[in-house]
C-alpha cells in the first residue's frame, strides 16, 4: 500500500479518537454548528476523503499488482474503511447522548485497524 498515507490516515485517526474520548468525558457531542462541533466533523471529513484517495489508489495498484493479492478480501476492506466513519457519524447524530459519542471513538479507531490489515493483505504474498 502507499505507506505515508497508511501512516498518515492511521496517526490522524487516533487523534480524532483521542479527542472524542474528550468530547465523551466532557458529556459534549460533536454538533455542528458550534465551533468545537464543527473542527470535530472537519477532521472526520479530511480523514474520509484521503480514505477515498486510498481507496482508488488501492484498487489501482490491485489492478497493477506484480504479486497476487487476494482482490475480494482487499477491496473489501478497502470499502469497508470508507463506510466505517460515516456510519459513525450517522448513529451519532441518532443518539445524542454521550454513548453517541463514544461510537465516533470506536469508529475512529476501527480505521486504524482496518489500514494494518489491509497492509498485512498486501504484503500477505509480497
Amino acid at each position: 500500500m502507499i505507506d505515508a498515507l497508511s501512516t498518515t490516515l492511521t496517526w490522524v485517526s487516533v487523534a480524532a479518537a483521542v479527542w472524542a474520548l474528550v468530547l465523551v468525558v466532557a458529556h459534549r457531542p460533536p454538533l455542528p454548528g458550534r465551533a468545537d462541533g464543527n473542527a470535530f466533523l472537519g477532521l472526520l471529513g479530511v480523514i474520509e476523503v484521503a480514505l477515498l484517495v486510498q481507496a482508488v489508489l488501492g484498487f489501482i495498484r490491485l489492478v497493477t499488482a506484480d504479486h497476487e493479492v487476494d482482490g475480494l478480501q482487499f477491496g473489501g476492506y478497502l470499502l469497508g474503511a470508507l463506510l466505517i466513519l460515516p456510519l459513525a457519524v450517522f448513529w451519532s447524530f441518532a443518539e445524542r447522548t454521550r454513548w453517541g459519542t463514544a461510537v465516533l471513538v470506536v469508529g475512529a479507531l476501527v480505521v486504524p485497524v482496518m489500514i494494518v490489515r489491509l497492509n498485512q493483505i498486501w504484503d500477505a504474498r509480497a
